[in-house]
């Protein structure tokens, strides 16, 4: 059976930072780069709606020892690069966008290719399915900007932060509806609520 990871919006079990810094934009031919303090934001968008804005092409994941961390400091870690052309409009460094469902800050940015990459930390390689995708497996991820607080909400409120990954074990139809039975570790039952949601990949 596929597997998908799901968050529940009233439990953040993973930690608020990412780990990365923000370092480089690229526009018009000319790489900019930042300092690892410096974080681009014009606005507060911290939250989603779980509403996918669109499919993005997994371009590259690698692990890297030379990776710029939170303090500046260099170290090892794994990058994923993505392809994306709506959440590239408004982009900046240090900028949350979901990607299927997991808030990660994106710590370079290409417009000239509309090109992002984020830095996926171990408990994220540990509580999702990110690091199985590569290239060469040619499977896409589902992508959407972080929501204006105070502005227009067509889904739910969602933090992004994956507490576990769950299984599909059934699907079916039913007239205009598509079901899917998901099975997940028992402690994370008690967050379940009747017409509750979730989020999943």
């Amino acid at each position: 059976m596929p597997s998908l990871h799901f968050a529940t919006a009233i439990l953040a079990l993973a930690q608020q930072g990412h780990g990365f810094a923000p370092s480089t934009i690229r526009r018009g031919g000319v790489a900019i780069t930042a300092s690892p303090s410096t974080i681009y934001s014009p606005s507060s968008r911290q939250m989603f709606t779980g509403i996918i804005e669109e499919m993005g092409d997994v371009i590259s994941l690698e692990t890297k020892d030379d990776m710029t961390l939170w303090d500046g400091s260099k170290g090892s870690g794994t990058e994923m690069v993505i392809g994306g052309g709506v959440v590239m409009d408004g982009a900046y460094l240090g900028c949350s966008i979901s990607v299927n469902g997991v808030c990660l800050t994106a710590t370079e940015l290409d417009f000239d290719n509309n090109v992002f990459k984020v830095g996926l930390a171990p408990e994220t390689l540990r509580k999702t399915n990110l690091g199985t995708y590569t290239s060469e497996s040619k499977r896409k991820v589902n992508l959407e900007r972080a929501s204006e607080i105070g502005g227009r909400n067509s889904g739910h409120f969602v933090q992004g932060h994956v507490d576990n990954v769950g299984t599909i074990i059934d699907r079916w139809v039913d007239e205009n509806s598509l079901f899917f039975k998901i099975s997940f570790p028992y402690e994370y039952m008690r967050y379940v609520v009747p017409k509750g949601f979730i989020a999943i990949d």
